[in-house]
């Protein structure tokens, strides 16, 4: 497996708190780029809202899943805001989560 795709899969065990779903499959995640040769890794991301209170939480967490990743020795973590989040960004594994939890009484 390519290091981006360990990448990525790191990724999808960093969840949201708030929401309780994995970064990824909410579609927080806009681009991930790696040079294997410097051991970098850059994530372009996003948060559900600008003002979310756990944003320092977030990036930390998405830091150090990054940095478990065999052949990465330094990431980048770059918040943007645009395009925008919305649900819409989301897989159906995040709808299906979300969804599945408020089926339950």
């Amino acid at each position: 497996m390519a290091i981006e795709d360990k990448l990525w899969a790191a990724l999808e065990e960093v969840i949201d708190p708030e929401i309780g779903v994995n970064i990824v499959d909410l579609g927080l995640v806009y681009e991930v780029e790696v040079d294997e040769a410097k051991g970098q890794a850059n994530i372009e991301m996003t948060l559900t809202i600008p003002q979310c209170p756990l944003a320092d939480q977030i990036v930390q967490n998405v830091e150090a899943a990054a940095i478990s990743v065999p052949g990465i020795k330094d990431v980048k973590v770059s918040l943007v805001w645009e395009p925008k989040w919305s649900p819409a960004r989301m897989n159906d594994r995040a709808r299906e989560e979300i969804r599945s939890r408020q089926a339950i009484p």
